[in-house]
């Protein structure tokens, strides 16, 4: 039997009953997901259904990752509420193309575990296993198992086995819908460089990478959620007599002004401006204080320091603990009209930590 597996929430639980209604089946996972974004998100979800899959005895295999053929089938579609046409749509998408799969592995039986899922239309779901089988050998398997408790017993599994549970179903425009009187989307939110933000997927992908460390020594933890003042930079751009040059903006470089104008007529290697408490540090100051060798800002840029070190920095400059000053780095600061354009945002949020017992 091949399942299509959707998330490992939704998994987790299927699959375990699924085995004690076939325990003569061989099931085999079949993670297809071209509907979620980002590409990160993807990954996440597949790591974390793989680990599922690994405590539960069964081989997964990931599809192709074909997001621009299932964009393409959505056009007209982007205001459809969840379980409408577009829900619709995507579930013939994924199952459809799972039963192509399912004939190629020699399978000659396909469900979904999308059928676990509380938030999805059963008949949507059983309609579009029964429109993949046709023409074809294989037998749809429509199994409710939401029924009788099923639900809670899923959550209840879920969150014993420490499993990543997604915030949102998958696709952008459900995204954007459920989060559209949110202040920010963390899952669209990246810095440029490599730097591992709070509450990012990055930072998730991370933090599940532990667990499955923690898990494979054996070593007892707990996942713990923990309330936190966030930060983004939408946007920072420094320009010097309008020629704009490269710059870095610290972690909680906070800005009440757009845009800031004002003029530097002495050269140093750190300058505190009046308006919105802006300070210049130069590159060889930001080395010098944090022990770092870096050549240029492209290079900063590219590669930026952890948080936790970015946030030691920001103490070490403005002798505080907490502060929300910009703090921008330059090759050098030279004398001449300076205008600062930025757009940042302080936001509450929460974070999972994986903690030891």
């Amino acid at each position: 039997m091949l399942v299509h597996i959707c998330c490992s929430v939704d998994s987790h639980y299927f699959i375990a009953e699924l085995k004690k209604l076939y325990p003569n089946e061989r099931i085999i996972g079949y993670f297809y997901d071209p509907n979620i974004h980002p590409y990160s998100e993807f990954l996440l979800r597949f790591k974390d259904v793989k680990r599922s899959c690994k405590q539960l005895g069964i081989k997964v295999i990931c599809g192709e990752y074909e997001y621009e053929e299932w964009l393409r089938g959505t056009k007209g579609l982007e205001n459809e509420p969840e379980k409408g046409k577009r829900c619709e749509y995507c579930f013939e998408f994924r199952v459809g193309n799972s039963a192509k799969a399912a004939i190629e592995l020699g399978c000659k039986k396909l469900t979904t575990t999308l059928l676990m899922s509380p938030k999805k239309n059963f008949t949507q779901l059983e309609n579009a296993l029964n429109n993949a089988i046709k023409g074809t050998n294989l037998e749809s398997v429509a199994v409710d198992l939401r029924k009788n408790g099923g639900t809670q017993r899923q959550f209840e599994l879920a969150k014993r086995d420490k499993l990543y549970h997604q915030n949102y179903c998958g696709c952008i425009y459900g995204l954007i819908k459920q989060r559209q009187n949110e202040e920010v989307i963390d899952e669209l939110c990246e810095p440029l460089g490599a730097q591992i933000q709070p509450g990012s997927i990055s930072y998730r992908l991370k933090l599940y990478k532990k667990v499955r460390k923690l898990e494979q020594k054996g070593v007892e933890f707990d996942l713990i959620r923990q309330k936190i003042l966030n930060y983004r930079l939408h946007f920072g751009r420094v320009k010097i007599d309008t020629n704009v040059v490269p710059s870095y903006f610290i972690f909680y470089s906070h800005f009440k002004l757009k845009s800031s104008k004002f003029n530097i007529e002495v050269l140093s290697e750190q300058v505190n401006v009046n308006k919105d408490d802006i300070k210049l540090i130069s590159l060889a100051k930001f080395n010098s204080i944090g022990g770092f060798k870096y050549k240029n800002i492209m290079e900063l840029l590219i590669n930026p320091p952890k948080i936790k070190k970015e946030l030691k920095l920001r103490k070490m400059i403005t002798g505080l603990e907490f502060n929300l000053s910009p703090i921008i780095v330059l090759d050098e600061i030279k004398t001449g009209r300076y205008i600062i354009e930025a757009n940042s945002q302080i936001y509450h949020s929460s974070i999972e930590l994986a903690v030891k017992i």
